[in-house]
Formats: C-alpha cells, structure tokens, sequence
C-alpha cells in the first residue's frame, strides 16, 4: 500500500508517500480504505518524535480516519460498511487496521472528509468535558485555543450542554469565529490575562497549554474547580503552590486518549456515538474544516497547521 513515512528523523517536513506493507489484521480488527484523514496537532508531535504511538500500535502518522471497510477480519462487520475511525496511529495511509470497538457509523448527512474532520476531537472534547468533567447546565466552561480544531468542537458542544463558554485565542479574527461558533466570553491572550478576567469564574478549564497556563488556570478557577489538562504547547514543568488547591478544592486531572487501553477507547467511542453523534446529525454541533490536502502533501498540511493560522481542522483526502 502507499502510506506516508518521515525519510529523515532529523526534518519533521521529510514526510514522502511511499509503498510498505499493508497492515495484517489482529483479532477483533478490521481492515478500512482509508478516504480521508484528520490532521492533528499531535501529529506534529510525533513527526518531531515527541510522541510516538503506543506499543503495538502502528508507526505511521494519523489518529482519525474515514473510509470503508475492505475486510472484516473475524468481527461480523461486512465488507463496504462505511465508518469513521479513532486509531493509536496508521491513518496517513491507503489501509489501516482498527479495532472493531473503535470503530464510529458516519455521521448522518456527513461525507467522508467530514466525518474525518471530528472523530478526535469529539471523542477528545466528550471524553474530558462530558464523561470526566461531568460539564452540566449552568456552569462555567474556559477552552483555551477556542478556534482551534479541539475549541471549535468544543464551543458548540458546551453550549449544547447549556453552560457559559469562555474562549482564549490570539487574534481579533480567530475570536470572531469563536463568538459565530457560541462563545459568550473573548479573551485575546496577546493583550489580555484570562486569569484577570475569569478570576474564580471557571468551573471547568479544558486546557492545551499545560506548564506555562498552569498558575493562571488555578486562579481562574471557581471553588470545586476542575482544571482538565490534554496538552502541553505551553511546556511540561512548573512549580505548583499546593496552598491554592486546598481552600477551594481544586483538581488537576491529566489525560490523552492516545495512550489509553483498547477497552478504554471503545469505553470512550461508545459515549460519543451515544451522546454526540445526535447532535451532528441535525447540525446543532457541526464540522469546522479549514482546508483540505492530498494525502501526498502531509508535509504542506503539517506546515499550515504549525503555522497558528489555521482556524478549525485540516483534512488529508485519498
């Protein structure tokens, strides 16, 4: 099969479309034509090799995929069925093979491209906010980096849960598309410091940034405050005054949906399907695509997106 591969581990933008093995299925997989793939921000990490996928799981790039299933392996899935899927890895390729619990019914109404556009960040988003956070009506939400490909998902999915959403973004336009998108508070961090703005106002902090936000998140927070954090563009060391914590019972929670188990994922696929993918079918959260590339032109893909000047999610398409 043709799939995607870093020729130089010293260049992050070497990524070259070449032939490599077609991946043998497990038990319990499925082997899907790939149609489409989402871009990631972790996929920028792990051709830098920062992040590499979990053992077992496949080397090549890409955690979100949309495509049709070419053979169901020993699961009573059938041939042609349609699907999105989460992955450890292998979606920037013509195959990939995927556990059947991981696998996700395309959104109704939805092509391929765009089911490849949410399958990450839904599963990302509703896994924190609604089955971690227990996120509910009337409570206070910040997302920081709020018209990215997470935030965008993010708004529109807070908002449907009934709570206040707080954004943070880096530019007057980028804070426009999170107002469009439902965000009732607009905090341009360049010129701005949220922690001034939302001091003990936050219930709940879906946060991207990690070290460098960490003691402005805790003064953001409300009592009983929840500060959720999933990345870490911001640095992965600080000092922490425990102090803070204490009096108003504050938690710090940090998870990646990466490293969890095959049964955690399915666990996490489930309840999205169950509570998010009603609210795609008739539009009340949609897909947010900001451009799309041929699979041959990943490395152009990772350019734009490392860039900060994309607003939503980036598609490779096969």
């Amino acid at each position: 099969m043709k799939a995607i591969q870093l020729r130089n581990p010293d260049d992050a933008r070497s990524l070259e479309l070449v032939d490599t093995d077609t991946p043998q299925l497990r038990e319990g997989e499925v082997l899907v034509k790939v149609h489409a793939a989402g871009v990631n921000r972790a996929d920028l990490l792990q051709a830098r090799g920062h992040y590499p996928p979990p053992p077992g799981a496949s080397e090549i790039i890409g955690l979100e995929c949309a495509g049709v299933i070419v053979d169901p392996g020993t699961t009573g899935r059938r041939e042609g069925e349609e699907v999105a899927c989460l992955l450890s890895g292998g979606a920037y390729a013509e195959f990939v093979a995927v556990p059947e619990g991981q696998l996700m019914p395309i959104p109704e109404g939805y092509s391929m491209t765009e089911a490849a556009a949410v399958v990450e960040v839904a599963c990302t988003v509703w896994s924190n906010l609604g089955m971690l956070a227990g996120l509910r009506a009337g409570q206070t939400v910040l997302i920081h980096g709020g018209a990215g490909g997470i935030g965008t998902f993010a708004i529109q999915l807070c908002k449907q849960l009934g709570a206040t959403v707080a954004v943070t973004a880096g530019s007057a336009e980028k804070l426009e598309t999170c107002r469009e998108l439902g965000a009732d508070i607009l905090v341009n961090y360049r010129e701005e410091d949220f922690a001034e703005v939302l001091k003990g106002r936050c219930d709940v902090i879906l946060d991207i940034i990690g070290a460098k936000y960490l003691r402005q998140n805790l003064r953001a927070l409300n009592e009983d405050g929840q500060l959720i954090i999933i990345g870490l563009q911001g640095g992965v060391k600080t000092e922490i005054n425990l102090g803070a914590l204490l009096p108003r019972r504050l938690s710090i929670r940090g998870t990646t949906l990466r490293a969890r188990s095959t049964e955690g994922k399915a666990e996490v696929v489930a309840s999205t399907i169950e509570n998010v993918w009603p609210l795609l079918a008739d539009s009340r959260v949609t897909h947010h695509i900001h451009a799309t590339f041929p699979l041959a032109e990943a490395a152009a893909a990772h350019e734009l997106l490392d860039s900060g000047e994309v607003t939503g999610k980036l598609v490779l398409e096969a």
